[in-house]
């Protein structure tokens, strides 16, 4: 039973604190449509101007990320439900935004797919790393949200969702399109859709950087569990990256070598400890007012 309206008391809305100025961003700057996008380019550029190799890898990676976008679509509700039964209504308003845009994230590659001709099973690419990962890490932290909305259950979700999933993998991704496609010059219209997607994640990661910071600034303890469910996923960064290149004797089609990725993956874990770290020794109303940039938010 509710026992209070926030928004008709005094107390009104926070549009101070970060999750509110995150909502302000995402309806400014994250409503963009798929379906806008001209793929004709990329069409030509598939069949024409990529060789077997660099299609065989991009394949792979666009089918990852397909994947991974309806896999976080599915799981960020309980995160939701969670929020919004303790009341917080800022952040519960940001996330409606979160939903939103992941849908559209799926959206987003099933067209690229779509338009290049991919539209048979690519589930073959998922390899074991990959399925350990989002078959059943993902899920099962978010689906513990169901039944546990302890505090270590909550900081075990954002660090599998925000943390490792959108903060590593996601950013390590993002960084393989530019360092291949981008630099060839190929693919404009995924290399558009690219942007868009960079831009609104790293508002996801912003908020779950905050909502891990609050919480640690809210139980101390936290901040070790979440160091340690970290070091746990970083292995798995590295074999996700490696599954990847193993066609290529250690170099990806469009001449990245694998050591560069690993370097890149590895930096993005320990940004995201060292902004986490802050928390420990910050109060409150300092969290709440974090700037985005502080946070990566683009």
């Amino acid at each position: 039973m509710r026992t209070e309206v926030i928004t008709t008391s005094p107390r009104g809305l926070q549009t101070d604190s970060l999750p509110y100025r995150l909502y302000e961003k995402a309806k400014r700057f994250g409503v963009w449509n798929p379906k806008d996008i001209d793929f004709s380019q990329d069409k030509i550029d598939w069949h024409q101007k990529l060789n077997d190799q660099q299609r065989e890898q991009t394949l792979r990676l666009i089918s990852l990320f397909q994947a991974g976008e309806e896999a976080v679509t599915l799981d960020l509700l309980p995160l939701i439900m969670t929020i919004a039964k303790q009341g917080r209504i800022e952040e519960e308003m940001f996330l409606t935004t979160f939903l939103f845009e992941e849908a559209k994230h799926t959206e987003f590659f099933r067209l690229v797919l779509n338009a290049i001709g991919e539209t048979g099973d690519l589930s073959h690419h998922h390899t074991p790393t990959y399925r350990k990962i989002f078959y059943e890490i993902l899920p099962e932290a978010m689906d513990r949200l169901v039944h546990d909305q302890s505090p270590e259950a909550i900081a075990e979700a954002s660090v599998v969702y925000n943390m490792f999933v959108e903060g590593v993998l996601a950013e390590t991704g993002y960084w393989s399109f530019y360092e291949g496609l981008n630099k060839a010059g190929l693919m404009p219209g995924l290399m558009k859709g690219i942007g868009y997607l960079k831009t609104d994640e790293s508002r996801h990661i912003g908020y779950g950087t905050f909502l891990l910071q609050r919480l640690i600034c809210e139980h101390p303890h936290l901040f070790d569990l979440v160091q340690k469910r970290m070091e746990q996923l970083a292995p798995l960064s590295f074999a996700l990256n490696q599954e990847g290149y193993e066609v290529n004797n250690g170099v990806s089609a469009f001449e990245v070598p694998i050591e560069e990725t690993m370097q890149f993956s590895q930096k993005q874990i320990m940004v995201r400890m060292d902004v986490l770290a802050r928390a420990k020794g910050q109060t409150m109303e300092e969290i709440y007012k974090t700037t985005e940039a502080s946070v990566g938010v683009l």
